[in-house]
């Protein structure tokens, strides 16, 4: 989260609906931790390979067909 962690929770409060429960600041709260984290892998480079991702996807019955050509674009259809 930001330097200050006050500050954070206070504007989290200021936009949150009226009805929200604890159990949505929960949620805001761990996906603001998990984004964080994410970028901070992404800037020291930790990214997962193409054949993780690929089987992370397969697990849940996904198969991925990508095909990029040298250029890094994917081929039109």
């Amino acid at each position: 989260m930001a330097a200050n962690l006050k500050e954070e929770l206070r504007w989290l409060a200021d936009h949150l609906p009226d009805g929200a429960t604890w159990k949505d600041v929960l949620y805001e709260a761990y996906v603001r931790q998990e984004i964080e984290a994410g970028l901070e892998e992404a800037q020291h480079g930790e990214f997962a390979t193409d054949a993780e991702v690929k089987s992370a996807f397969a697990k849940w019955g996904v198969q991925i067909e990508t095909e990029v050509d040298s250029s890094g674009t994917a081929p039109t259809p």
